[in-house]
């Protein structure tokens, strides 16, 4: 179906500026919109949007500054409006005015609308979180759907986004978000550059290289229009317990994941795309997992500030546009109370201690610690501790409805309300005033090359011989189940370094990653790879143990490269194995 142009991110700020200071975007609505009807079970939607009564401004208010160009968007608001704004949904279907009847019915019961777009116009929202279900990743219960396919449909998929939010009061973009952590939490995995886990930068232990390969990751996210990434993870990880976090976490050391932290929230938005620390107060000295359970921090004050407090500080200190809250209950400071509807944690560590004034959003309020209230009292007890935008409220109807009360009734204060808004607003006139990239820049030959030097410096050696090639002869690649995608991926990267390589009776390179136990080792192979958190090592039996933290196809190259002695496995495991060094180099 025919669909307006999509301008660079610069002529959308102007237009934005210019809306706020006129009324007439409706027209917008109109010259999108378009009577040709898909063929079925497709459902389009072409919304119309009636938008607020505008008060003058000056042009001066609006000419370039974020802030300026937010206080006037804000002034042009109804309540309406400025609930919408705070409201970040997920919505079903791969495109954002034609889905299919599975995705329609999706959006019917979350919304109460056919399809992304028609939600956008429905609720005025905000932003809106791009997902994807995949059966292993430890996020997947809160991600039912999936709307995510390739880099090219990402960026059709958010150029509709933008186009329904243009055509709403106020003038502001979408902020248009998604949980691409690399490792085992990545959306889009087909056609893009995938980075190693962040234990694998952990074990690199190189700040440079993480924010060169973080740079690029961020231009490819800006490429396919996504504005927010809810990385890096900002956690200190303390338990081998916490499979939660796990290799998502830089590693345990608080001043080395500073610095990483750091370098990744510099390469992410040094490409234009707000980053986003997660989990604070700190998710990494926990067993539990808040997909499931409102988990303990047990630690105290002191313990907090030592361990949990410094990336996030430094994240802080770095740029990072966005702070996402966990449901996690820090004894020490708010008893009982998740962070996320802790004032005192929310307002007067995050704002008060770290002096954060960028845009606090909640983790996702269908979470069970989140869902103890209707969502309705829920949303005005996350925005009253602190929190500007609400991720995946559970009933968006309801979230929206429950604000409004909330300001009729005097629950949730008006300046509250504003205040969150105002910063939502800020940081997207910010992130607009970027050139969006062009999609060439996804997986191109510079991108790999960053990415590549990062696997490269990552490859850990717990146990076998510094130099020299690691195999002769023939080799034979196994893995446990699930695995045959890096396993092939792994059989060509070491064909490639010269080996050969046969079905069987080969010197065995055996794999594991995320979610395997002893169960699934092989005490017969020569050379025992972890993809992922290195701790089952411990319990492997062969003499040559090697970590790689990451199951990419760039990983097992380099993995590759060592395996034939062509170069050095110069990684530190970032966390404690029983039993083994960090490095056996």
């Amino acid at each position: 179906m025919p669909r307006c142009p999509h301008p660079d991110r610069m002529a959308i700020v102007n237009r934005f500026a210019r809306a706020a200071l006129v009324v007439p975007l409706v027209l917008a609505a109109a010259a999108c919109g378009s009577d040709d009807k898909p063929a079925s079970p497709q459902v389009s939607s072409a919304p119309a949007v009636v938008p607020s009564a505008v008060p003058e401004a000056s042009a001066d208010a609006v000419a370039g500054d974020p802030a300026e160009q937010a206080a006037a968007a804000v002034a042009a608001m109804s309540d309406a409006d400025l609930a919408g704004q705070v409201l970040m949904p997920y919505a079903y279907g791969s495109n954002a005015t034609v889905v299919d009847q599975g995705s329609a019915a999706g959006n019917q019961g979350l919304a109460g609308v056919n399809t992304p777009a028609e939600m956008i116009a429905k609720y005025h929202l905000g932003g809106l979180i791009l997902v994807g279900f995949t059966a292993k990743d430890p996020t997947g219960a809160t991600n039912p759907t999936t709307n995510v396919e390739n880099p090219k449909q990402v960026r059709e998929l958010t150029d509709g986004l933008q186009a329904a939010a243009r055509q709403l009061p106020g003038g502001a973009p979408l902020m248009i978000g998604t949980d691409q952590e690399y490792g085992v939490v990545t959306r889009v995995t087909e056609g893009v550059t995938m980075l190693p886990s962040a234990m694998g930068a952990g074990a690199a232990g190189q700040p440079k290289l993480t924010e060169a390969a973080w740079r690029a990751a961020g231009e490819e996210l800006a490429a396919m229009g996504i504005t927010v990434d809810f990385a890096p993870v900002a956690d200190t990880l303390g338990p081998p317990a916490n499979t939660v976090i796990g290799s998502r976490s830089f590693g345990s050391d608080p001043k080395a994941n500073s610095q990483q932290v750091a370098a990744a929230v510099r390469g992410l938005q040094g490409a234009g795309v707000a980053a986003g620390l997660k989990h604070f107060p700190g998710h990494g000295h926990t067993s539990g997992d808040s997909h499931e359970t409102l988990p303990v921090v047990a630690q105290s004050k002191a313990a907090w500030t030592t361990q949990d407090l410094p990336p996030f500080q430094s994240g802080v200190g770095a740029g990072a546009g966005v702070v996402m809250s966990g449901h996690l209950d820090l004894q020490a400071f708010d008893k009982g109370v998740p962070a996320t509807f802790s004032k005192k944690i929310m307002t007067d560590v995050l704002r008060g201690q770290l002096k954060f004034t960028g845009v606090a959003v909640t983790d996702a309020m269908n979470m069970p610690p989140a869902m103890k209230w209707p969502a309705g009292e829920a949303a005005v007890r996350a925005l009253n501790a602190g929190n500007d935008m609400l991720l995946m409220p559970p009933d968006l109807g309801a979230a929206r409805d429950g604000i409004l009360a909330g300001l009729k009734d005097g629950s949730l204060k008006k300046d509250r309300l504003t205040q969150a808004v105002t910063r939502i607003l800020t940081l997207k006139f910010r992130t607009a005033a970027k050139p969006q990239p062009a999609l060439t820049v996804v997986a191109s030959a510079p991108h790999e090359q960053a990415v590549a030097a990062l696997d490269a410096a990552s490859i850990t050696l717990l146990r076998g011989p510094c130099s020299g090639a690691l195999l002769s002869g023939p080799v034979t690649v196994t893995s446990s189940s699930d695995r045959e995608v890096a396993r092939i991926n792994l059989v060509k990267a070491l064909q490639a370094q010269g080996f050969k390589v046969q079905a069987a009776g080969g010197t065995v390179v055996h794999l594991v990653g995320y979610g395997d136990k002893a169960v699934d080792l092989d005490p017969s192979a020569r050379v025992t790879v972890m993809m992922d958190t290195p701790y089952l090592l411990a319990a492997a039996k062969s003499p040559v143990l090697v970590a790689t933290y990451s199951s990419s196809k760039l990983s097992l190259n380099a993995l590759a490269a060592v395996v034939a002695g062509k170069a050095k496995a110069s990684g530190k495991s970032p966390v404690a194995v029983p039993g083994l060094p960090r490095t056996a180099c």
